[in-house]
């Protein structure tokens, strides 16, 4: 039995997979799974209660502090396998890392696009991932990964504004169907920030497309249901690309320790 985790700036996924499921169809074929906000961390006792994986892979870009956490909680229920942190290498998972040094890829980020060609291979990908930040990057069918864009989320947009413009409001977590062209203060934010989210998914895609002829559209992240509707391209939404990919790299066997 697989434990995959993923690690991220707000919230802790983690999955059961089986060990034995080797064929694509598998990937995201779940035992169990759970997410965690950072403060709920020790929610993890319970719910990884006498289990014992055979082997735990973890994505972290939360820092020391949540690794040793994570690692303190899995002494406590007993499991006999220790963490392997996955790192963005030169190639795994079926994925070549074009990043001119590529250990400096963020392991979230590599672990999102092997997760998007596994379950869409032999197509051009744009992967988005609408979380604390928003990142957005391309797979060729061949498994290259060319590159991408970092900028922030939906939500540290908004904060941005709120707290840097005196005289703009707190604006909720939400994206209720504004106008583009709003006429309040508090939707003309909204319609602001995820305009940028939604014109740089639609920037990324067409230059892919102007590449190599195609380009299919990936969604992930807490805020992707925030963000899709908005698109005006094709995409299909897709939940814990991280996990997916984690384990497609486990099956392959190229997890790096």
């Amino acid at each position: 039995m697989l434990l995959l985790i993923d690690a991220g700036n707000t919230r802790i996924k983690w999955a059961l997979a089986e060990s034995e499921s080797c064929t694509s169809a598998a990937s995201g074929a779940w035992i169990d799974s759970g997410a965690v906000g950072h403060a709920e961390i020790e929610q993890l006792t319970d719910a990884w209660h006498g289990r014992k994986p055979d082997r735990i892979l973890l994505s972290n870009v939360a820092g020391q502090v949540v690794r040793e956490n994570l690692e303190r909680i899995l002494a406590q229920t007993s499991s006999a396998a220790s963490i392997e942190l996955f790192r963005s290498l030169p190639e795994a998972g079926g994925v070549r890392n074009g990043y001119r040094d590529p250990g400096q890829l963020g392991c979230d980020r590599f672990a999102a696009v092997i997760g998007a060609h596994a379950l869409y291979p032999e197509q051009h990908l744009i992967v988005a991932t609408c979380g604390t930040a928003t990142t957005i990057d391309a797979v060729s069918a061949e498994g290259d990964f060319i590159g991408g864009m970092i900028l922030p989320g939906l939500g540290l947009m908004a904060a941005s504004l709120a707290r840097n413009t005196a005289q703009l409001p707190q604006v909720a977590h939400r994206s209720d169907a504004v106008s583009l062209f709003a006429d309040t203060t508090d939707d003309a934010i909204i319609s602001g920030c995820i305009s940028a989210q939604a014109g740089a998914i639609e920037r990324a895609a067409a230059a892919l497309v102007l590449r190599y002829g195609s380009a299919q559209c990936i969604i992930s992240g807490g805020a992707a249901p925030m963000v899709a509707p908005h698109v005006s391209i094709p995409c299909n939404q897709v939940d814990n690309l991280v996990l997916i990919g984690l384990q497609t790299v486990a099956m392959n066997q190229k997890t790096s320790c």
